[in-house]
């Protein structure tokens, strides 16, 4: 049961939302992302151009099972989704419209955006390896593929196929390999996993640090924040594992984004690009950084000090969006190969 709208920030929100009324200077706001994450940026959004943002949150099928259900009269103007996939199936839908905005292109690097401006990353990630320090060697590891080779066999933690993160990288190497050599690989990452794909990108890393596996795939930020844990036992797994970014001599880490777009619905269009521009900017990107490990999009913000010790990495050059395009025949490979 999807929660009410409520107010965040400075202003008062009426107690019901009634769709299809546009209000002046406000704007409702339909967000996957943790409240905890994206609701600091929302108050200083509210507090440095008084419009009034209306926060529902939920996961990414809810929404745009919302979206499609409520239609032209959603009461919905933006939303906010953690992967690049949500926010094509959303495109796909037809909940979304495209925008221009010379801010928004000038704040978000190009592979990091709708080509057609129906959407925009917000925040960056990469989905990288992480090892036993006591049991493998930087040295042993190189790329993606790699993971695929009986030598693995084993030794391989990896969470769902349902998880849209692992369906995106999966759809990354069918952008740069092609699907059959991509389901070779889906292939062989099943036959060396360590045990049945269970839990989240956290679970998988201190499987690593518990010696359940000696390698794990897992997103950066997650790593970055059992670092900064504030329970011993997870910094001390941490302490265990290391990162290690594929691809370095070819084409780069895998990344992927979290991102938002205006909706189709969107009857307060003006001020729900104006949030888009206040998130993609410096203040809120240098946020995103510091409070959940994430890379900022916009080039010119700094990276938080856990993450800049991990070290300068190369990042793929492909735009994002072709991860969603390839999203479907992922999904399909992923079922073929008993990747579960």
């Amino acid at each position: 049961m999807f929660h009410v709208l409520r107010p965040i920030g400075l202003a008062v929100a009426v107690s019901v939302l009634t769709a299809g009324v546009a209000a002046a200077q406000e704007v409702n706001v339909y967000s996957a992302r943790k409240d905890h994450l994206i609701k600091p940026m929302l108050d200083d959004f509210c507090k440095k151009t008084g419009i009034k943002v209306n926060l529902l949150p939920a996961g990414e099928d809810q929404l745009l099972a919302r979206l499609k259900s409520e239609g032209a009269n959603s009461p919905a103007d933006l939303l906010v989704t953690t992967d690049v996939a949500y926010l094509h199936k959303a495109r796909v839908a037809g909940v979304l419209q495209p925008v221009s905005s010379p801010v928004i292109d000038g704040n978000v690097p190009a592979r990091y955006r709708d080509p057609q401006g129906y959407w925009f990353g917000l925040s960056a990630r990469a989905r990288v390896l992480f090892y036993a320090k006591d049991r493998v060697k930087p040295s042993d590891l190189s790329t993606y593929e790699d993971l695929a080779d009986p030598k693995w066999k084993g030794r391989v933690c990896v969470r769902s196929s349902s998880s849209s993160y692992n369906q995106s990288l999966l759809a990354h190497l069918i952008a740069v390999n092609g699907p059959a050599k991509a389901e070779a690989w889906a292939k062989g990452v099943v036959d060396n996993m360590a045990r049945k794909p269970q839990g989240g990108d956290r679970d998988q890393i201190t499987a690593v640090a518990a010696g359940q596996c000696d390698i794990a795939i897992a997103n950066t930020y997650y790593f970055g924040n059992l670092q900064t844990s504030a329970k011993a036992d997870e910094r001390d797994a941490a302490a265990k594992v290391g990162i290690f970014f594929p691809d370095q001599q070819g084409r780069g880490a895998h990344m992927n984004v979290a991102g938002a777009g205006v909706t189709a619905s969107a009857k307060h269009k003006a001020e729900a690009i104006k949030l888009i521009e206040f998130l993609s900017g410096p203040e809120a990107q240098q946020a995103f950084a510091e409070a959940n490990s994430e890379f900022p999009v916009l080039v010119s913000a700094k990276s938080s000090a856990i993450v800049s010790g991990w070290g300068a990495f190369k990042a793929e050059a492909i735009n994002v969006a072709m991860l969603g395009e390839n999203n479907p025949v992922a999904v399909r490979i992923f079922d073929r190969v008993g990747w579960r």
